[in-house]
């Protein structure tokens, strides 16, 4: 398949710019992937399609503080640091603005809210070919240990803001986060308040997680004409022997495994794609591409978020529609196109859809 195919018009008043009130107001498109039937509700409705003895699984990775701001050490020009992976302590893959500027042996003094140097500085020691910088931090024994007092919540460049929120350090997180490490909230999850967890749990559905550090993996753009060309940044994740255990008891007693998000997806997947569909505790990185035609061999049910055209979010939802088909693309495109008459909101801060 092209990844042109994957392409759709969106009004640009549809993206979300900030979350609703309360997280759980936003709405939920339900796509039935026998019939491709359509239907309307709020996300709590989802209580309604979740059936006892389900087991739910949902991405528990904490978004850190990636965004710095630096100057250069000797010039004073500006730079925006966004960190995407961490090599080892103050060793880390970043996204630079402008890069061009940051050659290897530039150093960056770091700044803090008040725009003051702060005596932690960066140096550009390499570039790959994507033009990603790798940074070494110095002035600090860990820079991870820093990004709360330092860095902002890295906002995606759709959510046109000058400047993250002290509410977005609260909503761009999930209720359930634990392990620091995303680059990017796992965004189908901003749904969920600890009420309604509790009431999913309370109507028999066991209730696990999964860690999957977002990274450039999930979010980078498919730039190549063909998917079989496009290769997939590693991620990082982990997945506990309670969790493993409890799916696997779940496909052995034929009930439905409901993952929340395309990171939980991908976990799952990879594990079971390398034990013949058996889960296996324990930690590893995935560079898993899931596009149509796909089996899958542990998800069941997926709740998601609406993604951006030609995405790698958007050919996974695509191809879970209809699994090992391709006919599952102009199911999606169809319901994206309701959606965008239904006046639905797009994105990370916008509504959620189900596909089961």
């Amino acid at each position: 398949m092209r990844t042109e195919d994957f392409n759709y018009t969106l009004p640009p008043e549809l993206i979300a710019q900030s979350p609703t009130a309360k997280r759980d107001q936003s709405r939920l498109l339900v796509l039935n992937r026998r019939t491709g039937a359509l239907s309307h509700h709020r996300f709590p409705d989802l209580l309604e399609f979740l059936i006892p003895g389900d087991v739910l699984v949902l991405n528990n990775s904490r978004v850190i503080s990636a965004r710095l701001r630096g100057v250069n050490a000797r010039s004073g020009g500006k730079f925006e640091i966004l960190l995407l992976a961490e090599n080892q302590r103050n060793d880390w893959w970043a996204m630079l603005r402008p890069g061009k500027r940051a050659q290897p042996g530039t150093q960056m003094d770091l700044l803090n809210f008040d725009h003051q140097r702060t005596g932690i500085s960066a140096v550009v020691e390499e570039f790959n070919a994507e033009g990603h910088r790798r940074l070494r931090f110095v002035g600090t024994e860990n820079i991870f240990d820093d990004l709360d007092t330092l860095g902002e919540i890295p906002l995606p460049p759709y959510i046109q803001r000058l400047q993250t929120s002290a509410e977005d350090r609260e909503r761009y997180q999930t209720v359930y986060s634990r392990t620091a490490g995303s680059v990017a909230a796992p965004t189908a999850g901003l749904h969920f308040t600890t009420e309604l967890l509790e009431r999913i749990k309370a109507s028999g559905i066991e209730i696990h997680h999964v860690t999957l550090h977002v990274g450039l993996g999930t979010f980078a753009p498919v730039k190549a004409e063909s998917l079989d060309e496009h290769v997939m940044h590693e991620e990082r994740f982990e997945i506990s022997e309670e969790t493993a255990s409890a799916v696997n008891r779940a496909k052995a007693g034929r009930r439905r495994v409901v993952a929340v998000g395309t990171t939980t997806v991908r976990v799952l997947e990879s594990i079971a794609a390398k034990n013949s569909g058996e889960l296996m505790a324990g930690s590893d990185r995935t560079k898993i591409f899931i596009f149509p035609p796909r089996q899958f061999r542990i998800v069941d049910a997926l709740v998601t978020n609406f993604h951006l055209p030609c995405s790698t979010l958007l050919m996974l939802v695509s191809a879970f529609a209809a699994p090992g088909e391709t006919r599952g693309l102009e199911m999606i495109l169809a319901a994206y196109r309701k959606a965008i008459e239904e006046r639905y909101r797009f994105f990370s801060y916008g509504d959620a859809m189900l596909i089961c």
